[in-house]
């Protein structure tokens, strides 16, 4: 039987398409990446299973839609980005199958609460930190159980380098999987100076987005520094390379303190937080030397939920008999160019606290995708000033517990109306075909309530103690 393949799976935090130098018409430095598109396949239409963070994050590790998996939004100081304890992770699979398992990086599926750790989630080995964001100098990270503070090196570099550590350490024969969780692109921003330069010397970009560009270049780099490690110990062959981003790009000040991030972004409408494209359709790119052939665009719509069985069809892994059950399909024959089946209909929601199917919602039935713009009114965040104790006072949850009050009160108005388009015809969303093709958007509308009624009712039956 053939050495079973590694898989390094890369994912970055608020990047989009129109971040890669190869996609953004000169604007970006990303000689890494542009390489592994060449080397690998491009997935055109590839989707997160969430315009934010951590419920996307829960897919890509379960398969699973993120409302199933309890992990429904990103405010970690009321245990809303949990990923349930109930739920196996891809690790936890590869592990029993006798992989070795790492993750680097950015966790937010589980902050305060030891059992949410990383290293009870699959993960034999873990360096991170388990919030939704972090400084990049002033840095809090638990190297396994083992905490330690900011040593002088940027953030970005420290998961470089324990990325390429942990890729040295593996032994001849001995197949591993590792999880590179990068938190860049993500405020706040902070970034190297010299990387940062050249972006503010081009004269093209407000300062907030040049910092972004150096933030992708100086990953880039430590990507590279990935891909070269395989490569100088043997492994690139036999080794599976994922590359996505976990949502779409932030724009407008989204907290940067410096100003407007909005960018490129290849003409998509809507950016991280919205449900039209620019928020959940993300860069996709995966290399396997002598199986996927290089340079290749894959056009079919892939999910997130479905890398979970897809890796492990690669791996020559089963999933588990009492695994539950999967939203996700196994694509590998048509990342091979063998045909085979796609899920032609996927469905997003996302709101601040209890999920609202009304607001912020989506769903697609091959070309047709239907809209539910968001409520702004639930899309606020009234206890957000959390948010700097969870990244620079992380023991007083620890001691304390997460917040376990109802939700702040919050008067939501009628939603607007769905909204409705054909994105083969009308790729960014600009054309609204809801009154012409009123019939199908009521199909499509009771189709979307009928999934959240599920999903919901999957999440509510959710156990954990707190």
């Amino acid at each position: 039987m053939p050495d079973r393949p590694n898989i390094v799976q890369i994912v970055a935090d608020d990047m989009g398409y129109g971040d890669f130098g190869c996609f953004s018409e000169g604007r970006t430095q990303t000689p890494a990446l542009d390489q592994l598109t060449a080397e690998g396949l491009c997935l055109t239409q590839q989707y997160s299973a969430s315009p934010v963070c951590n419920p996307a994050r829960a897919c890509l590790l379960t398969g699973r839609y993120p409302h199933r998996t309890g992990s429904i939004d990103t405010l970690e100081w009321r245990g809303l980005e949990r990923l349930a304890l109930r739920e196996t992770t891809l690790a936890d699979v590869l592990r029993a199958a006798g992989y070795r398992t790492g993750h680097v990086g950015k966790w937010h599926l589980g902050a305060f609460d030891e059992r949410y750790h990383p290293l009870r989630r699959g993960f034999d080995e873990a360096v991170c930190f388990r919030g939704g964001m972090h400084d990049y100098w002033r840095w809090r990270l638990e190297f396994g159980l083992d905490v330690q503070h900011g040593d002088g090196r940027y953030l970005t570099d420290v998961w470089t380098d324990e990325a390429c550590a942990f890729i040295e350490r593996r032994k001849a024969g001995e197949p591993f999987f590792l999880q590179v969780m990068y938190n860049a692109p993500h405020t706040p921003l902070q970034c190297p100076e010299e990387d940062v330069a050249p972006f503010v010397q081009a004269g093209r970009y407000a300062y907030p987005v040049s910092v972004i560009y150096g933030m992708i270049r100086r990953m880039d780099r430590g990507i590279g520094r990935i891909l070269e490690t395989l490569r100088d110990r043997g492994y690139e062959d036999n080794t599976i390379v994922l590359f996505t981003s976990d949502n779409g790009p932030q724009f407008g000040d989204g907290g940067s303190r410096l100003g407007d991030t909005t960018r490129f972004n290849c003409h998509w409408r809507g950016c991280k937080g919205t449900t039209y494209e620019g928020g959940i359709r993300v860069p996709g790119l995966v290399r396997w030397p002598g199986r996927f052939e290089p340079g290749r665009t894959v056009d079919e719509m892939i999910h997130f939920a479905d890398w979970f069985p897809t890796l492990l069809a690669a791996a020559g892994v089963d999933v588990p008999k009492d695994n539950p059950p999967l939203d996700g399909v196994n694509v590998l024959p048509v990342l091979l160019g063998a045909g085979g089946e796609v899920c032609s209909r996927r469905f997003w929601q996302w709101n601040r606290y209890t999920p609202l199917v009304e607001c912020n919602a989506a769903v697609r039935d091959g070309d047709w995708k239907l809209v539910r713009p968001r409520i702004e009114e639930a899309m606020h965040v009234a206890d957000g000033q959390w948010l700097r104790t969870c990244m620079y006072e992380h023991e007083y949850f620890i001691e304390h517990g997460v917040i376990r009050e109802p939700d702040p009160p919050r008067d939501v108005p009628p939603p607007p109306p769905a909204q409705l388009f054909h994105l083969s015809d009308d790729p960014g969303e600009q054309h609204d075909l809801a009154e012409q093709e009123a019939h199908r958007a009521r199909r499509m509308l009771t189709d979307l309530e009928t999934w959240f009624e599920q999903v919901e009712a999957d999440r509510a039956s959710i156990d954990d103690p707190w």
